[in-house]
């Protein structure tokens, strides 16, 4: 390994330390960012994220130094392979992908986190090929930003590059910029910014003009080449953030997944019936949650969680879960009740329900202590 190398990997593990700190555990992230364990004496800690490439750290006076990897395995390659495979996808399936994307993108960024290589060879697919379930990797290149300024290094992959990188004077939009081009590609198996050569792309990019002239674009419904457009805004003032994309007409209508209702339905009384009166039972119930829980389990409570969680920045809200109760049991008629279960589960008294919290307390008890589990 190379010292560029060396500095890209440590850049990477300091990135991830950076949302562990930030407490992450969001379904959403968690279904697109690599799950990741700071390892410290308590079990405790080990709940808190499940989300970012699993990074184990034993902090030890002997070990101070000592850092392991352990790596999920992502048995349906890359992102890239599959548009190579396909072509190019339909409007549902896209539209089911690019949600992910911004939803982990969308996290992220709440945590001043700016990925600047996002690309199709950074998101890997699950073996089932669930474009729900995809993993954003490499963030070697990321770096924290706090909103003060603009960034001007540049960098990135000539296809995927905003021009304002180019230009050395950005921020984290310039992540939307490149989820414009994937998005792109996804419907129309071409790149929106083609060239021979690397500069020649990148002259395309810098002066953003592209088009959907393409015969292809034909078959393509307007909201798809609105919700690219609005991407593709050059005014980084004027280009939408992660959050207000995923609120754009195409992403909610066309990214609807069907959950089950009985499974749903299942979790939220679980959740209601939740206690957190004793502490080393909640850091039992979060040790097995996070470690033991089947990988059909997690995806099950990943959708539902999902499901309720209608603006998708990996958190509930007490609003959202009282409309998750209405859509799922028609009229919640016991909101006292709700609300005095909402403060229970959200252990951490942030005023949300994250995804760890949410597998912990809609997770049947019996199903957490079966003996397979201990």
């Amino acid at each position: 390994m190379d010292d560029e190398e060396k500095k890209m990997l440590f850049n990477e593990i300091n990135i991830l330390r950076e949302l562990v700190s930030a407490v992450l555990s969001s379904a959403s992230a968690q279904s697109q960012l690599f799950d990741t364990h700071i390892f410290t004496r308590t079990t405790q800690i080990l709940s808190r994220c499940t989300s970012i490439l699993k990074t184990t750290r034993d902090i030890t006076s002997s070990l101070s130094k000592c850092l392991s990897l352990t790596v999920r395995i992502c048995k349906g390659g890359e992102l890239f392979d599959e548009i190579i495979a396909r072509g190019k996808f339909t409007e549902k399936d896209a539209a089911v992908l690019v949600k992910q994307i911004l939803s982990c993108i969308n996290y992220c960024h709440k945590n001043k986190i700016v990925h600047r290589d996002l690309k199709p060879e950074n998101v890997l697919l699950e073996q089932n090929k669930d474009f729900d379930q995809i993993k954003i990797i490499d963030f070697g290149t990321s770096l924290v930003h706090t909103g003060q300024g603009h960034l001007d290094e540049k960098l990135g992959t000539p296809y995927y590059i905003a021009p304002e990188v180019l230009n050395k004077k950005y921020n984290e939009k310039c992540d939307l910029w490149s989820i414009g081009v994937i998005t792109y590609i996804i419907l129309s198996g071409m790149p929106p910014f083609n060239g021979n050569t690397d500069q020649e792309i990148m002259k395309k990019v810098k002066q953003g003009k592209f088009s959907f002239s393409d015969p292809c674009w034909s078959s393509i419904s307007d909201k798809a080449k609105d919700f690219i457009t609005q991407l593709f805004i050059y005014d980084i003032d004027k280009r939408p953030s992660a959050e207000q994309a995923l609120q754009h007409a195409w992403i909610t209508e066309m990214s609807q997944l069907t959950v089950d209702t009985a499974q749903a339905q299942t979790a939220l009384t679980n959740l209601k019936g939740f206690s957190a009166d004793q502490k080393l039972k909640q850091a039992t119930f979060a040790f097995i949650a996070t470690q033991l829980l089947s990988k059909s389990e997690k995806e099950q409570l990943a959708k539902v969680f999902k499901e309720i969680d209608t603006n998708g920045d990996g958190v509930l809200s007490l609003e959202e879960v009282l409309l998750g109760y209405d859509k799922f049991f028609g009229k919640a008629k016991d909101q006292e009740d709700i609300i005095k279960m909402f403060k229970s589960v959200d252990t951490d008294n942030s005023g949300f329900i994250d995804y760890t919290e949410f597998v912990i307390a809609s997770m049947d008890e019996k199903t957490l202590l079966s003996n397979d589990k201990l």
